[in-house]
């Protein structure tokens, strides 16, 4: 989960910089399938506390790695529900 939480905010920083102009450029430029880009790209809108929570080796008994790659709410408060039910 961690790397893919790093590789979630170097993707998200390349954007931001402007060294791709879509998710669709940088998927064909890294040759990542773009689905899976966008799943990783969703990691950098999860709560700070739970990022940090797994950056730490600590996260819920509940949340691994495709769990996270579905798509879930982006609000924060959502989104500890949807980690504390399991």
């Amino acid at each position: 989960m961690v790397k893919a939480l790093a590789r979630a905010f170097r993707y998200q920083h390349l954007l931001d910089e402007g060294r791709y102009a879509s998710i669709s450029e940088m998927a064909q430029a890294e040759r990542i399938e773009r689905g899976y880009l966008g799943s990783l790209l969703r990691l950098t809108l999860l709560a700070p506390n739970i990022v940090e929570a797994i950056i730490d080796g600590r996260p819920s008994e509940s949340l691994n790695l495709p769990r996270l790659l579905v798509p879930f709410p982006v609000e924060w408060a959502a989104q500890h529900k949807v980690v504390e039910r399991g």
